[in-house]
């Protein structure tokens, strides 16, 4: 049974930042891409970055510069470090296996003063 299970948001300054952890389990995790995602209230859900399983880094072009995603094959974990926090960075994130149809609760970030 696939699980994925996010934590690290909260609420922080701008200018801020914060690293998020997503733990899986459930699949054979070094086999897989994985990838953050956001949804702000009222917004489509926004691919952040994706990781493969040996590490090649794909950014979308609107995400370039902020935000690193890395992982642990080992711990069965992936990370979004985010930098310089905005308050439009202020949504729900979620980790996600590529290719697998299945979401976690999330973890929620706030930006605010």
């Amino acid at each position: 049974q696939v699980q994925l299970v996010e934590s690290g948001g909260g609420l922080v300054l701008p200018g801020g930042s914060l690293r998020l952890s997503c733990v899986a389990s459930g699949f054979p995790f070094s086999s897989f891409t994985m990838a953050w995602y956001r949804q702000a209230p009222g917004k489509e859900r926004e691919l952040l970055a994706d990781i493969t399983g040996d590490g090649h880094i794909t950014y979308p072009d609107s995400q370039k510069g902020r935000f690193t995603i890395s992982r642990d094959n080992a711990k069965s974990m992936v990370y979004l470090q985010m930098n310089n926090l905005k308050p439009e960075d202020t949504a729900m994130y979620y980790c996600k296996n590529w290719n697998i149809d299945y979401w976690g609760q999330g973890t929620q970030v706030t930006v605010s003063s």
